[in-house]
Order: structure tokens, then sequence, then C-alpha cells
């Protein structure tokens, strides 16, 4: 990659963020609609935080940067699964959709729990879910499953690469996580654009946009929720997806 999150000028991977999530600050002014799921998933990280005992694949941005096309082809086969629940052929899944989906694949979760997960990925709120959106709900489902749940020692989702694909993912936020509360402030996301690896710093105009990014609330806070939307964006994961034409 010739260009670098430190450059002066916006990295690729990060140049449409503003555009296509400036229209979704009207659905985050409602922070109540996502409380609960983003409560759950901050525990979640704080005990994989603390589980991890501070150890990270993970050096800088860039080496997060250079593993993109494998999270690319590690998510792809979510397609298949996306397109067999898609009934109606529409481009989207819907309640009764989701729900089939989520028994076929046999996670053990509420109803409300669904409807949670539902209203939380609904970005545009079109009460239909896109496959940029099924990639995160299916990675979100992943996370908050009672482990025990899965039996034995098969994989959560039946997958064991795309379990590792949205592992690594996690892995990616912990990093950025410095402060280990299970959200991300702009002081360690500047830490982790900065001072992880000096030689790859980012000039502060830079490192403030990469943050306002994924703030889209503009409360100086981001969840796990919102960093994989964003994330999912940066590594272009619609960008060859034909069945994509959501309009944010």
């Amino acid at each position: 990659m010739k260009d670098t999150v430190g450059s002066a000028q916006p990295c690729p991977v990060f140049k449409s963020l503003s555009n296509k999530f400036g229209s979704l600050l009207c659905f985050c002014n409602a922070p109540k609609k996502y409380r609960r799921l983003d409560s759950k998933l901050e525990t979640k990280m704080m005990e994989l935080k603390r589980s991890s005992s501070g150890q990270s694949k993970f050096r800088s941005i860039n080496s997060i940067i250079l593993k993109f096309p494998r999270f690319k082809e590690g998510l792809k086969e979510i397609k298949g699964v996306f397109e067999q629940f898609d009934e109606d052929s529409n481009g989207t899944i819907d309640r009764d959709e989701l729900k089939k989906c989520v028994k076929k694949l046999q996670f053990h979760v509420k109803e409300e729990e669904i409807d949670d997960l539902f209203d939380s990925c609904d970005v545009d709120e079109k009460e239909g879910i896109q496959f940029n959106e099924f990639i995160v709900l299916l990675c979100l489902l992943y996370l908050v499953m009672d482990s025990s749940s899965s039996s034995d020692n098969t994989s959560k989702i039946g997958s064991p690469e795309l379990e590792a694909t949205f592992n690594t993912i996690v892995e990616a936020f912990l990093f950025l996580d410095k402060g280990g509360d299970g959200k991300l402030h702009k002081k360690d996301v500047i830490k982790s654009l900065n001072d992880e690896c000096p030689a790859e710093k980012s000039p502060s105009h830079v490192t403030r946009t990469r943050f306002k990014e994924m703030d889209w609330d503009r409360s100086g806070n981001v969840s796990f929720r919102q960093f994989l939307f964003a994330f999912l964006d940066w590594v272009g994961i619609d960008t060859d997806d034909e069945t994509h034409t959501t309009k944010r």
C-alpha cells in the first residue's frame, strides 16, 4: 500500500467514510435504541481485554491495514448465507427472514435479542438488513451468544475460518482500546496511531479525522458496533458486491 494512515493526504481506505456515514448522524441521536446491545458488547470487550493480558498481534494501525485483503476474503463466505435467507431476493433480510436464519444457524438467543440486533444493524431504518449490515449482525451475534450454547469444540458459527476472521477483527478493536473499558476514546486512537509506531505517526488533523469517522454521534466514545461498521467500510467488503445498493 503506497499511502499510509500517517500521510498528510487521507488514506484511500478511509476516504469515503465521511460521505457514507454523515447521514447516519440522524439515527444516532437516539442512543437508547442501541444501549442494551452496546452495553453487552462493552462488557464482552472488557472481558476479552482482561483475558488477553495486553498481548496483541498488532503493533501499528498499518499492521491492521495490511490484513485487509485477508479480512475481505474471510468474510466472503457470508454472501452465500445472506442469499440463502434473502427469500424474496430483494437484497435485504427482514425480521422474519432473520429469525429463520438464526434458527437455522442454531444460535440460541432470545427473540428480544434478535430484535435488538436487527434494530442496531438496520442503520438506515428501512426494516431490512443489507449485506454489509448482515456481516456486522453475524459478528455481533457471535460475540453476544453464550459460549455454553455451542457443543464440544465445534465452531460457534459453523465455520472456523469465519470465526478466526471475527476474532482478528476483535483483536484490532482491542489494540485501539488502550483503556480496556470496552469502547474507544479519542486519546486511545491517537495513542494507537502515533505512539505505538512513531515511524508511522499521523499528523494531528489526520488523527482527528480518523476518530471522527468512527464517532458517528460525536459522543467522544466509539462502541464496538460503530467500529465494526467503519472497519468493514475500510476493508471495502461491499465494493465489488453487485447486490449492495445502500445509499446512506
